[in-house]
C-alpha cells in the first residue's frame, strides 16, 4: 500500500510524510470516527476517518472501501486524499483522509428547511439530483452499485455540488443468486450494510434463484427524490412507527396531494420508485429525464452538474 502513519503527539498525526493537526471531533458510528485535521503545510481541511477493524474481514473490508475511492476521479463522488492502515494496541485501524465538505450532507440541509417549514426549490432540486445522478452513473458504468444511497451520504459544497461518499458497501452491481443459502447470505449482508428505510425491495426478501443488479441504487436514489421533495423519506415514518417496511415498499409510492412540485417532477419520482426491479428504469434514463426537465424548466441552467 505504500501508506505509513505515525501519531506524532497527540495533537497530530502524519500520513505520507504529511503532518495534520487534530482539529474536533466531527461524528462518530459504531465502528468509525470522524475527525477534523488541519494541514500543516496546505493549511487545508480535511476529514479523517478511521475504522476500528476488529478481524481479518474488518481490514479486508476497509480495504474494499479504499479501493472503491481510488476507482474514481469524478466531481460528484467523495475523493480518497490519502489512507494507511495501523497497528497498535493488537487491534488495526483504517485512517482515510478525505476532503472536509463544510455544508455538510444533503440530510443535514433538508433538516434545517423543515426546521424553518420552508421547502427546496424545484431549480434546485433540480440541480443537486442531477450531480448525485451523474456519480451514481460513474459507478454503473464501471459495473458497481452503492447499495446505500441516503441523503446522509450525499454530501454538498458551497455551490450545492452533491459529492456521494460512504462507499463501504459499494459491491458488484450484478449478482447472481443461486439457491436459498445464497439469497439468505444476501438477504443478511442488506439488512447490515443497506439502510432500511432506503432500502430496495428485492433485498428485502431475495428470491432463491433471482439476479440482483445495480437498480436496487434507484429505487434509493427515487426515496432520495422524495426526501427532497417532502422533506422526509418516504418510508421514514413506517419505520419511525415499528411498521414493516418491507410490506410497505410492496406499493407504489404514494405522493401527498398536497405537493407542489411540477407533473414532470412527480411522474419522474413515480417512474423510479417501482417495487418490481425488473421494471426500474437504469440511471441513464433517469438522468436524461432530469436534463429534459432542466431544459424546460425556466431560469435552470442545463449544464449545472
Amino acid at each position: 500500500m505504500g501508506q505509513t502513519l505515525c501519531i506524532c503527539s497527540r495533537a497530530s498525526i502524519t500520513i505520507d510524510n504529511k503532518k495534520y493537526y487534530f482539529v474536533q471531533k466531527l461524528d462518530e458510528g459504531g465502528f468509525s470516527y470522524v475527525d477534523l485535521v488541519e494541514g500543516v503545510k496546505d493549511g487545508h481541511f480535511y476529514a479523517l476517518k478511521r475504522i476500528l477493524c476488529h478481524d481479518r474481514e474488518g481490514r479486508q473490508e476497509a480495504q474494499t472501501e479504499v479501493e472503491m475511492h481510488q476507482m474514481f476521479n469524478h466531481p460528484n463522488i467523495l475523493n480518497l486524499v490519502a489512507h494507511a492502515f495501523v497497528d497498535h494496541g493488537g487491534k488495526t485501524e483504517a485512517w482515510l483522509l478525505l476532503p472536509y465538505i463544510r455544508k455538510g450532507s444533503l440530510w443535514s440541509v433538508l433538516e434545517k428547511l423543515r426546521d424553518k417549514e420552508s421547502s427546496m426549490p424545484e431549480k434546485q432540486i433540480l440541480q443537486i439530483f442531477r450531480g448525485i445522478c451523474s456519480g451514481l452513473k460513474a459507478i454503473h458504468d464501471k459495473g458497481y452499485a452503492h447499495r446505500d444511497l441516503k441523503p446522509t451520504n450525499v454530501l454538498l459544497d458551497e455551490d450545492d455540488r452533491p459529492v456521494l461518499m460512504d462507499l463501504g458497501s459499494m459491491n458488484r452491481a450484478r449478482i447472481e443468486v443461486r439457491g436459498s443459502r445464497e439469497a439468505m447470505t444476501i438477504q443478511d449482508w442488506a439488512a447490515q450494510r443497506c439502510t432500511i428505510s432506503y432500502r430496495a425491495p428485492e433485498l428485502f426478501n431475495v428470491e432463491s434463484h433471482c439476479i440482483i443488479d445495480e437498480r436496487t441504487d434507484i429505487w434509493s436514489l427515487g426515496c432520495v427524490l422524495y426526501c427532497m421533495m417532502m422533506l422526509e423519506g418516504p418510508y421514514d415514518l413506517v419505520f419511525q412507527k415499528g411498521d414493516s417496511v418491507a410490506l410497505a415498499v410492496q406499493n407504489p409510492v404514494s405522493i401527498p396531494s398536497s405537493c407542489r412540485y411540477s407533473e414532470g417532477l412527480q411522474m419522474l419520482l413515480s417512474s423510479i420508485m417501482v417495487s418490481n426491479h425488473q421494471e426500474r428504469p437504469n440511471i441513464n434514463w433517469v438522468l436524461d429525464q432530469v436534463q429534459d426537465l432542466q431544459s424546460r424548466s425556466p431560469n435552470t441552467q442545463s449544464n449545472m452538474v
